[in-house]
C-alpha cells in the first residue's frame, strides 16, 4: 500500500492549476488517468521513472515531462491503482522543431575545458543529475509558478546552439535578462537541495518541489540562500549575475520534471513576455 504524507492533500482539486500540455520533446504531457472512485493517488511511471500525479476536479491526472530526445508516437505509463491494480495508459508526442542560435563566449576555455577542468565538471554534473533525479512525495504549493526574476525573456528553450560554431548540447532554460543583483525569487514553495559555483552555470541554486518537480537557477550573483532550507513561493533566493558561461547578465532558469528538462513557459500560466 502507498502512503502519501497528508500534506499533499491540502491541496484541494481545485487549488491545483495543471501547468500546460504540450505533448512534444521538451514539453509536458498532462495524462488523465481513469481510476475514479479512490481518494488516494494511484501511481505512476514512465521510462521506470516515478511521475507526477494530482488531483483536479476529482480527476487523477499524470504530469509527464518529456525529454528533449524523446521519440515522436507512442508513449505508454505503467500506472498502480491504490486498490494494486495494474494498466497501461498511451499518449502520443508529436514533433517540434527548435530554432538554432550561434554564440561566441571570448572565454574559450568555456567552449573547450582544459584537461585540468574535466574533473572538476564531472563532479559537478553528477551533483546536478542527482538533484534532478531527486523525488520526494510532498507536492509544491500550486503547479502555477510565479516569474522567478522581472526581466525579458532572452533565449527560449530548447534552441540547438553552436558555441563558436561547434554544435552543443539544446538549451535546456529560459534565459531572462536583467541587470546585475536584480532579486530572484521562488517560483513556488519547496526546499533547496544544493547550492555552489559550476564551471558552466556559475552559481547555482537547485531547489525541490516534489514529485519529480525540480527547478535550477544559473549564473547568479549572490545566492542568498543554504541547502536544506525551507522556502516559500516569492522568497528571495540570490540575484541576477553573469558568472560560469555566459555572454552578459541574465537568469538561466531550468525546469525539470521526472529527470527530463521542460519548457518552464508551461508552468507560467498568464504570463506574456
Amino acid at each position: 500500500m502507498l502512503l502519501i504524507p497528508c500534506l499533499l492533500y491540502a491541496l484541494t482539486a481545485e487549488a491545483v492549476t495543471l501547468p500546460q500540455s504540450a505533448a512534444v520533446p521538451g514539453g509536458v504531457a498532462v495524462v488523465p488517468l481513469d481510476v475514479t472512485g479512490n481518494p488516494r493517488p494511484p501511481t505512476a511511471r514512465y521510462n521506470g521513472k516515478r511521475v507526477m500525479v494530482v488531483e483536479n476536479h476529482q480527476q487523477w491526472f499524470a504530469i509527464v515531462g518529456i525529454a528533449l530526445g524523446a521519440d515522436i508516437g507512442t508513449h505508454r505509463l505503467d500506472i498502480t491503482g491504490a486498490d494494486n491494480k495494474k494498466l497501461r495508459v498511451a499518449f502520443t508526442v508529436t514533433n517540434k522543431q527548435y530554432e538554432t542560435q550561434h554564440i561566441t563566449i571570448q572565454d574559450k576555455r568555456k567552449v573547450n575545458p582544459l584537461a585540468q577542468d574535466m574533473k572538476r565538471i564531472e563532479s559537478e554534473t553528477a551533483r546536478i543529475n542527482a538533484a534532478f533525479a531527486r523525488w520526494s512525495d510532498t507536492l509544491a504549493d500550486d503547479l502555477s509558478f510565479a516569474l522567478p526574476v522581472n526581466g525579458e525573456f532572452s533565449s527560449p528553450f530548447g534552441l540547438r546552439r553552436f558555441y563558436n560554431e561547434q554544435p552543443r548540447q539544446p538549451h535546456s532554460g529560459l534565459d531572462i535578462a536583467a541587470t546585475t543583483g536584480t532579486p530572484i525569487h521562488a517560483p513556488a514553495s519547496g526546499v533547496v537541495i544544493d547550492t555552489g559555483n559550476f564551471f558552466f552555470n556559475g552559481n547555482t541554486v537547485l531547489i525541490d518541489h516534489g514529485q519529480g518537480l525540480v527547478t535550477m537557477y544559473c549564473h547568479m550573483d549572490s545566492i542568498g540562500v543554504k541547502k536544506g532550507q525551507t522556502i516559500k513561493r516569492g522568497d528571495a533566493i540570490g540575484g541576477v549575475g553573469a558568472t560560469g558561461r555566459v555572454t552578459g547578465a541574465h537568469l538561466h532558469w531550468s525546469v525539470s520534471l521526472n529527470n527530463a528538462r521542460v519548457d518552464p513557459r508551461l508552468f507560467l500560466n498568464g504570463v506574456e513576455n
